[in-house]
């Protein structure tokens, strides 16, 4: 892949990202705090505002903040910066591979921007189940990490397959 198109699909997926990330939080803060929950599709879909203090799907909430501010907006910070420039720098990643880290980029500063603008918390409001097996509550940054993960995790797993046979 071409340096400029590499460029090009991180900053394309960065800003798409980060700007509908952060439009869907600031749109559930307005239209969904204090309020109870909506159910959308027999209740499959559900919108619930909710500020959560740890990781995807709320994972070491229950940290000290120091901790928890340390591991959450310190080390995510460095890995995200790592990742970023793995992603512009790599000549030999292929569409696939750059497009999955973009994600996971996009994703981590998408919930980077709000722990720092909210005093460690970030602002989640999708929930999605069926009957009593739900998801905990999530949000756009979380979707577009774990899109990235399962791209990275496929085109891995391709990549393999191919060596085995080849």
């Amino acid at each position: 892949m071409k340096a400029r198109h590499r460029i090009a699909l991180v900053a394309l997926t960065l800003t798409a990202c980060v700007g509908c990330d952060q439009q869907t939080k600031s749109l559930a803060g307005d239209y969904l705090r204090g309020r109870d929950s909506i159910s959308y599709l027999g209740d499959t879909l559900r919108l619930d505002y909710a500020e959560n203090p740890g990781a995807f799907l709320s994972l070491g909430a229950g940290m000290p903040g120091r901790w928890r501010t340390a591991a959450f907006t310190v080390g995510a910070g460095a890995g995200l910066a790592a990742i970023l420039i793995y992603a512009l720098l790599a000549g030999r990643a292929g569409v696939v591979q750059v497009l999955g880290l973009s994600l996971v980029c996009g994703g981590g500063v998408g919930n980077l921007i709000d722990r720092v603008a909210r005093e460690g918390l970030v602002r989640d409001f999708l929930n999605v189940g069926v009957g009593p097996l739900r998801t905990g509550i999530f949000n756009l940054a979380d979707v577009a990490l774990m899109a990235g993960c399962l791209l990275l995790v496929v085109r891995e797993l391709r990549v393999r397959r191919i060596g085995s046979h080849g």
